[in-house]
């Protein structure tokens, strides 16, 4: 019986009044490095496998074309690069791993190959990274694009990106390093080499200046949903970040990156997708669906509007009284902005033809941007079976990436620990204790 896989995903505070709540982890002394410590010691308790944190640099101007609601509401802001802090949890644990997200359409690959390497090196190991093209024009206005990058030539540079950082993470062999005192030699030239790497996005002479590390590759993480992404991911990623849905949408999303695994002359058995789901897990069903409730209480629409237009990349307070969604899908391509995610598959679930009013939209909306309606909930052995369900119906290949709001009650977490994985420990599902040295070791096993 295969393993599953289990992640935090604290990207997010998600688009939520939970902040306000007694028992949130935020405040006027957030981000103080002990919360994340915290939230460290608790995901090695309960085994995880990593903390994970997406990103995105731009605070969300698409809504009404300013950040006004944005700054108030805080969605997706504050927000900060979290590599400092990963260092920080890293001192605290001994086996936790760490997901950090860098857009390859703004980075450059030496750069961040050099500070993935280190990162693996302070870590020991646990390093993961995702890799992002980013669709969210906020970014891009930070980084001096005036428009966004078309959608499949972000993909064939991210492709370039950890092609080229693959090549520098192998430019010095593992054991080019000698240090011998007697003949004053540090390393054999004859196992460090330039990559000499010219293509079409990226000039790159090498080698990388660093010793390798102790995974060599950090794990490469990908989220690729379109078609265009799902063949990026199957040419870079280890293991996929694939969005919960119904089970017939996720068996197809798995069969589609194996025929693209496939393609790539790859083994689909060797990559698994960790589906982005939320958890509540209570002593009773009834108080978990309470908790449930407790998601879309007190936020405003404007919050909503502003993590629908940052994350399609469409403004969506330009839209008629009615629409259909195929109108919708189409606009939203034509701004070269995400032509998958909360859109599309709203219009898979109802039809691409389906009329759909302003304020029904909004009300699906507020139920994707809170994550009420991807959450699982009810008690461990109920949550545990839809987990099963998901997991067998995709191949049993991966596991959960689940997403724990910054600005939730500390609770939540606490209960996924206490409760939720001693039941799949006692279904034989999940490890009683690390058994790798590395995340890549441990995402295997």
């Amino acid at each position: 019986m295969k393993n599953i896989h289990l992640a935090f995903d604290l990207s997010w505070t998600q688009v939520e009044a939970q902040w306000r709540r007694p028992g949130s982890w935020v405040g006027p002394d957030y981000p103080a490095p002990g919360l994340f410590e915290d939230m460290a010691r608790l995901a090695e308790r309960g085994g995880v496998d990593m903390i994970f944190f997406g990103d995105g640099t731009g605070v969300p101007d698409t809504w009404q074309g300013g950040i006004d609601d944005a700054v108030q509401t805080g969605v997706a802001w504050p927000r900060f690069d979290m590599s400092p802090w990963i260092t920080v949890m890293s001192r605290v644990t001994k086996h936790l791993g760490f997901g950090l997200t860098y857009a390859s359409t703004f980075m450059h690959p030496f750069y961040t190959a050099r500070l993935l390497n280190s990162l693996d090196h302070v870590t020991e190991g646990r390093m993961a990274f995702n890799v992002v093209t980013s669709q969210r024009r906020s970014d891009y206005a930070n980084y001096g694009y005036d428009e966004l990058v078309d959608h499949n030539l972000r993909y064939e540079r991210l492709e370039e990106f950890v092609d080229v950082c693959r090549k520098l993470w192998t430019s010095v062999d593992p054991d080019a390093f000698v240090w011998n005192r007697d003949s004053g030699m540090v390393a054999d030239p004859a196992k460090v080499r330039a990559i000499n790497h010219d293509g079409q996005f990226f000039k790159v002479k090498g080698p990388l200046s660093v010793i390798p590390s102790p995974q060599v590759e950090p794990v490469v993480l990908q989220a690729g949903g379109s078609p265009r992404g799902t063949r990026a991911a199957a040419h870079v990623a280890d293991h996929v970040f694939g969005l919960m849905k119904s089970p017939a949408l996720m068996a197809q999303q798995r069969r589609d990156l194996d025929d693209a695994l496939v393609a790539e002359g790859r083994d689909p058995e060797n990559v698994g997708i960790l589906w982005s789901t939320r958890v509540i897990v209570a002593e009773t069903e009834h108080e978990a669906q309470a908790l449930r409730e407790e998601l879309i209480r007190g936020v405003p629409r404007e919050a909503v509007g502003v993590w629908l237009s940052h994350n399609t990349g469409f403004d969506m307070s330009t839209l008629p009284n009615r629409f259909s969604l195929r109108e919708l899908q189409q606009r939203i391509i034509a701004a070269n902005a995400s032509p998958v995610g909360f859109v599309h598959l709203l219009a898979k679930e109802h039809g691409e033809d389906a009329e759909i009013s302003i304020d029904e939209f909004f009300e699906h909306g507020l139920r994707a941007s809170t994550g009420y309606s991807n959450t699982i909930v009810g008690t461990a052995a109920q949550v545990a079976d839809k987990l099963e369900e998901g997991f067998e119906a995709t191949g049993s290949r991966g596991g959960f990436m689940i997403s724990i709001s910054q600005a939730g009650p500390r609770a939540v977490p606490y209960n996924l620990v206490s409760q939720l994985v001693p039941e799949l420990q006692r279904r034989g599902r999940y490890r009683r204790s690390y058994e790798g040295q590395t995340l890549k070791e441990n995402l295997a096993s």
